[in-house]
């Protein structure tokens, strides 16, 4: 009879050891489950931290961008409103006779030092003059026709007359040229 008390006695052991072995068994599935959410949560802050980072990187790259603009086209407006005092000036002196030079020689040399000073303020500013000739190619990314009429011994397409100059500011049409072109039909 002492072998069934041995029995029962190893039962009662392998049972508790069963029991125990679940209990760690369960603490551990519990602790692997705490790491994968763990890991899990610190992806997604890893992600969202990239995502921030890269937004960041993008808003510095923007903003520079924009500043660089500023700087570069900020004074487009007031440099549309000088135009006309270009165009003016350059009447002025071509309106000039040959008597009137003479007889004005000081006034005339200060239309044409101040209109030397306004093109020098304007190439440091990043302001080109565009100065069609006749006989050139219309560009409509340049030009603007303010006519179109048959000329006798020239093109369709080609400028007949240049009425205003037109003006870049850097890479950018200020003022396109506003130019008469040939309309005359292909003989």
């Amino acid at each position: 009879m002492a072998e069934p008390k041995n029995e029962e006695f190893l039962d009662d052991i392998d049972t508790a050891e069963a029991e125990e072995l679940a209990e760690e068994l369960a603490e551990i599935d519990a602790e692997e489950a705490e790491l994968d959410e763990l890991r899990a949560e610190r992806d997604e802050l890893k992600d969202k931290f990239m995502r921030a980072l890269a937004d960041a990187e993008n808003a510095r790259k923007r903003s520079d961008k924009h500043r660089r603009e500023a700087e570069q086209y900020g004074g487009s407006k007031l440099a549309r409103d000088m135009l006309p005092v270009y165009d003016n000036m350059k009447r002025a002196l071509e309106a000039a006779t040959d008597e009137q030079k003479e007889v004005s020689a000081a006034l005339i040399e200060g239309v044409e030092l101040t209109m030397r000073e306004l093109l020098n303020v304007f190439k440091k500013h990043g302001i080109e003059v565009i100065a069609p000739e006749v006989g050139d190619k219309f560009d409509p990314q340049m030009h603007e026709a303010m006519f179109e009429a048959p000329v006798p011994g020239t093109v369709a397409g080609e400028i007949i007359q240049v009425a205003a100059e037109g003006f870049m500011l850097h890479d950018r049409l200020l003022r396109p040229a506003q130019v008469g072109v040939s309309s005359m039909p292909a003989s």
